[in-house]
């Protein structure tokens, strides 16, 4: 069979390189590029990211990558979102308020607060556990028990509006969405990339479920 072909998108903000050599082990055929044309005619685009909500704005708009990401998405295409794409996938962010992301989901981006914990350090950074919001019906999430520990860092979360919305929560000071589904598009906070077996099980779900809609 052959194996989908998978688009990460590069806009310089990401770690292509682990996202991409994770997605080959879990099945896909892998494309990193930031041609528009390319990322439209694959059967799966993964937007992945590491670093500040407005530069990483700026950069898709350089590229003229906006448009392109929000057709992908209007289309129902396989899509994932990886920390920072899944951020980039809410209106605003507090962190660049002048700022406006791709607003699939209507809400915002919020930071950490050490006020909520007085032993709450930012980022969060390392090992926790998700608790699922969906049972078992996301498909990225399958095969993974209720409490499975993923790797995250970071100092902003997301706030949807919208709560049927969420995939899982996580718990760091309070709990907060950690990863959001709909349709064909799951996105998460944490990163399977850097999760060890439990990544790796999603990312095949994800790559299984390109698959099957090619």
């Amino acid at each position: 069979m052959t194996k989908p072909l998978i688009a990460v998108i590069d806009y310089e903000m990401g770690n292509l390189h682990s996202v991409s050599k994770a997605l080959e082990l879990a099945g896909g055929r892998v494309e990193v590029t930031s041609n528009p044309a390319r990322i439209r005619s694959a059967q799966g685009v993964v937007l992945p990211g590491v670093g500040a909500f407005g530069e990483a704005v700026k950069r898709l708009g350089r590229l003229k990558l906006m448009a392109t990401i929000s057709s992908a998405l209007e289309k129902c295409k396989p899509f994932l979102g990886i920390c920072l794409g899944l951020q980039l996938l809410f209106e605003t962010s507090e962190e660049s308020p002048r700022l406006r992301g791709l607003g699939l989901f209507k809400g915002k981006v919020i930071r950490f607060k050490k006020s909520q914990s007085a032993s709450l350090k930012v980022p969060h950074m390392g090992w926790n556990q998700i608790e699922k919001a969906k049972g078992d019906e996301t498909h990225c999430l399958r095969r993974l028990p209720e409490g499975t520990y993923f790797y995250f860092v970071h100092s902003y979360y997301p706030e949807p509006e919208d709560q049927s919305v969420i995939a899982t929560t996580t718990t760091y000071g309070r709990k907060f969405c950690s990863s959001v589904a709909s349709g064909s598009l799951f996105a998460s906070q944490f990163h399977p990339e850097k999760s060890g077996a439990q990544g790796l099980q999603l990312l095949k779900n994800f790559v299984g479920g390109v698959a099957r809609c090619s």
